[in-house]
């Protein structure tokens, strides 16, 4: 019954979302209604399947995007995404200081909840070296919800609107490719859970969708419902997250995560701003390739906008893999023998 009502209420979110007008209204739509719902102790639910069938139908539609010219823009442009990466590693550092100096948190929890990548990674890690998995936990969420509602309304009120007209590869619904299309990429999704690949019901479609894209492999184009269900799907999950108490639960270290990645946002801003003077992606599809948000969040509100999809997805899933590669070992080889010491 939670589960069916919480359905209706993400549904009826985003149809009064885009009735409003609200930028990205399929995932922010759910999002917010779910989330108030939640905090309001209302009977509401989301199973964890339904969040993998959105990350699913948002992997195979970013995979489609990269066709080989795609590829190609995305290979004269790996400086830039490089940078990025390792800025995402000094906004992680910067979180640690404002969570430690602001949040009052010891550096266990502070260092964790700081990467900018790999949530359920980060808190798995927190529980490992004795830091609060439940505040890790806490901090990506609000760090999700505050980049993911900010930005997408900051752009609609600057006016931003889409230069990047990239199409998906195939343009025409199949219906025995399409069957195809999912079971091989729903196939890659089991895999990639199975290893517990970070993601990987985003990454594994992606990659199969991708490398079919790529090699001139056109079985059937998504129909539009598919990336509106997924993204209404993803808010609704992302609305999940949040309980009644929750901002009581850790007032000042929760206010410290809001200015967090408020600041971050700004910082991302800064950087665009920099590399646009010596890259040619348009700065929107800069800021959104470095924002402290998800892969699947910015890369709905990339097709949304039209703002580079296939650069703003290489941008985010090399920061998410670099972040969730090196954050465990960082803290083990360098702050805690340093803290020891």
């Amino acid at each position: 019954m939670k589960l069916a009502i919480g359905g209706v209420i993400a549904l009826i979110g985003a149809i009064i979302a885009v009735w409003l007008h609200i930028p990205l209204p399929w995932m922010l739509g759910p999002l917010l209604f779910i989330a108030i719902s939640r905090m309001a102790s209302a009977p509401v639910a989301c199973s964890a399947n339904l969040r993998y069938l959105g990350q699913w139908g948002i992997g195979v539609s970013l995979g489609l995007y990269f066709t080989p010219y795609v590829v190609s823009v995305i290979a004269q442009n790996i400086w830039p995404i490089l940078a990025g990466m390792v800025f995402a590693i000094c906004l992680g550092l910067y979180g640690t200081l404002v969570f430690r100096k602001i949040g009052g948190v010891d550096l266990k929890t502070a260092w964790f909840s700081s990467a900018i990548g790999g949530a359920s990674e980060m808190t798995v890690l927190s529980e490992k070296y004795g830091g609060r998995a439940d505040l890790v936990a806490s901090a990506h969420s609000l760090r999700i919800l505050t980049v993911v509602v900010v930005i997408p309304i900051a752009f609609q009120i600057w006016g931003v609107v889409g230069t990047d007209a990239s199409l998906p590869g195939p343009r025409i619904i199949d219906l025995s490719g399409l069957a195809i299309l999912a079971a091989l990429t729903a196939s890659s999704a089991l895999l990639a859970g199975f290893f517990k690949m970070p993601n990987g019901w985003v990454l594994g479609p992606m990659f199969v969708a991708m490398g079919l894209t790529m090699s001139g492999i056109e079985l059937s184009a998504l129909p539009d419902f598919v990336s509106k269900t997924g993204q209404l799907l993803i808010g609704w999950s992302l609305g999940d997250k949040f309980r009644p108490g929750f901002f009581r639960a850790a007032p000042k270290f929760l206010l410290s995560v809001i200015f967090c990645s408020l600041s971050s946002i700004f910082l991302a801003f800064c950087f665009a701003l920099l590399l646009d003077q010596t890259t040619s992606i348009p700065l929107a599809t800069l800021l959104l390739g470095l924002a402290p948000g998800g892969i699947a969040e910015m890369a709905i509100t990339a097709k949304v906008l039209q703002l580079g999809v296939p650069l703003v997805t290489a941008f985010q899933v090399s920061r998410m893999a670099l972040v969730v590669i090196i954050t465990g070992p960082l803290f083990k080889y360098f702050v805690l023998k340093h803290s020891e010491d």
